[in-house]
């Protein structure tokens, strides 16, 4: 066992540095758009509802897209389709510098998000290759501190640039900013194309001997499952657990996203510069991140999943009631960190569900089905709050539907691990 965890770390160190910055640059091109707004909208005569709209209809293009792509990623194989995912959305989010009207703002985030479907599930496909199921909630959590990150350090940059770039060669900052933030997706899918190893087997950094270690835990793992229940593509698509995995995945995304292009304009809304906004945001985006690692670990540690992921959600939902009703700046922060850091707590067990319960070629049909429906939510979400701000004149409204949201997300979840109680024992059991 001791030397299984040493084959883990080092297969970790590899290949985690590598997708947890293409991460980054995926989600700091997805969620800039809320920084470009403080001054973009403006600039191109946008509603809230409109920008709402624009920022959503990214997820039709990724939904729309996301299974072919997902497949072909399983057929081609992940280093050469991540690396084409990368640079292609790279250059269409630096296209957004361009947009001049609602109309052509609308048409290059469809396409954006169509360049950018397959690459979270055909990441998470990848990671089942290579990481047993007792040590994937870790390792998802690790990935994911970029969805936090992105923040951290886009935040600041982001409103730098928006501030202090702004009329250089004729040019507004926000329109500096997308072509600046753009250059990490596309430096990233040479390094992917060049560096990233398509499986165990194909490891130049392992021995033999480790390599084999690998192989073999896996396949000892997905024959034990398959023992259990063994799933084809049309089978997957059909089970009630996967259609309720995918509304869980809807919550999660509208939570993920909705939090994330809105944020800077709820902090906004405090009173502060741009470049205070920046920094102010990126608070619960810290939280986010402790967040994500704490519960991982304990529910690595423990083997319970199922309140690993509903209980973050139902603190996410009292953390947006608070924010939604506090009677100051101060305690409204407050309630947008809970309720972020909440979201971020849950989101590394989520994924523990669809890979427990799928193998082979179905896995990678569902948990593109999953991520696909739940891509749905990035749509919702953004859109929903954006029209409510525009109804009611504020922000209140918006987070009280956030807080739904994520009460519902849990409940979902409750019912999800209720039936998938034995297979989520079964997964755990040999625990490190």
């Amino acid at each position: 066992m001791e030397l299984e965890k040493a084959v883990i770390r080092k297969a970790a160190w590899r290949i985690l540095p590598i997708i947890m910055v293409c991460y980054f640059a995926a989600f700091l091109d997805r969620v800039n758009i809320g920084f470009a707004a403080l001054t973009m909208n403006q600039d191109l005569g946008l509603t809230a509802a409109q920008f709402g709209f624009g920022a959503g209809i990214f997820f039709l293009g990724y939904v729309f897209f996301e299974l072919p792509s997902n497949l072909v990623l399983a057929r081609v194989g992940a280093r050469r389709w991540i690396a084409r995912i990368l640079i292609t959305w790279g250059i269409l989010s630096a296209a957004t510098a361009f947009v001049w009207s609602p109309a052509s703002f609308y048409i290059v985030r469809v396409l954006l998000g169509a360049a950018e479907a397959g690459f979270f599930p055909g990441i998470i496909f990848f990671m089942t290759l290579w990481f047993p199921a007792q040590y994937r909630a870790r390792m998802f959590a690790t990935f994911n501190i970029a969805v936090p990150f992105s923040t951290i350090i886009g935040a600041p940059l982001s409103s730098f640039i928006i501030e202090y770039m702004d009329g250089i060669a004729g040019y507004s900052g926000w329109q500096w900013m997308f072509v600046l933030e753009a250059l990490p997706a596309i430096v990233m899918g040479f390094v992917v194309f060049f560096w990233l190893p398509e499986t165990p087997e194909k490891a130049r950094f392992l021995s033999e001997s480790e390599k084999q270690i690998l192989v073999s835990r896996l396949a000892e793992e997905k024959e034990a499952r398959e023992a259990t229940e063994k799933f084809t593509v049309g089978k997957a698509i059909k089970d009630f657990r996967v259609l309720l995995m995918c509304f869980v995945a809807v919550g999660l995304v509208m939570g993920t996203t909705g939090i994330a292009i809105w944020m800077p304009q709820f902090v906004k809304e405090f009173g502060l510069t741009t470049v205070q906004t920046g920094f102010v945001t990126a608070i619960p985006a810290i939280f986010m991140a402790i967040a994500m690692i704490l519960v991982a670990r304990s529910a690595d540690r423990t083997g319970e999943r199922v309140w690993h992921a509903a209980g973050p959600f139902l603190v996410s939902a009292a953390g947006f009631v608070l924010a939604a009703m506090a009677p100051s700046p101060l305690i409204s922060l407050i309630g947008l960190t809970i309720g972020a850091a909440g979201i971020g707590g849950a989101s590394p067990n989520i994924w523990i569900f669809p890979s427990t319960l799928l193998t082979g070629s179905a896995a990678a049909a569902g948990i593109a089905l999953i991520n696909s429906i739940g891509s749905t939510g990035g749509f919702f979400g953004p859109s929903i709050i954006g029209w409510v701000r525009d109804a009611t004149g504020g922000f209140q409204g918006s987070l009280l539907f956030l807080a739904g949201a994520m009460f519902a997300t849990a409940i979902a979840i409750l019912v999800l691990g209720r039936s998938m109680r034995e297979m989520m024992q079964k997964a755990d059991a040999r625990k490190a």
